[in-house]
């Protein structure tokens, strides 16, 4: 099993790692660091170009949080997937058994996350596992 976190260095996610590294250390679980990397737009050059910068931004902010998880002596994984988040996360939680998904919360109210389209909304409708929506911490 493992624990899977969504992590794109926003004040959420720097608080959702924390929660993660408890997390997986508590069970003696490996963590699967994961960036939904699918750029928006529907091809040609313009597309291939800022799908790479995607990527790129993706695997910056992944080293963050890997190196995190070496100091917190927890194994990890990273995943950058051309998908939009939600879904990245929920394939990577079926391919390495993963007990919970954990992702930030900016705050936003459970309407606007409806309408918008919020990572952490579509994941508590669509999720097998477990989904652990960590808030943003008060200024």
């Amino acid at each position: 099993m493992s624990v899977v976190l969504g992590y794109d260095e926003s004040p959420g996610a720097e608080r959702a790692l924390r929660v993660a590294l408890e997390v997986a250390s508590a069970f003696g679980e490996p963590l699967v660091l994961v960036y939904g990397a699918a750029a928006p737009g529907s091809g040609g050059e313009e597309y291939r170009a800022h799908q790479e910068a995607v990527r790129q931004a993706g695997r910056s902010a992944l080293a963050r949080a890997v190196a995190a998880a070496d100091e917190a002596g927890v194994p990890s994984t990273v995943e950058v997937v051309d998908e939009k988040p939600a879904q990245a996360l929920l394939d990577a939680a079926e391919r390495h058994g993963g007990r919970v998904i954990i992702v930030g919360s900016w705050g936003d109210s459970p309407l606007r996350g409806a309408l918008l389209g919020s990572t952490p909304h579509k994941l508590l409708h669509l999720s097998r596992v477990p989904v652990l929506c960590v808030p943003t911490e008060e200024a």
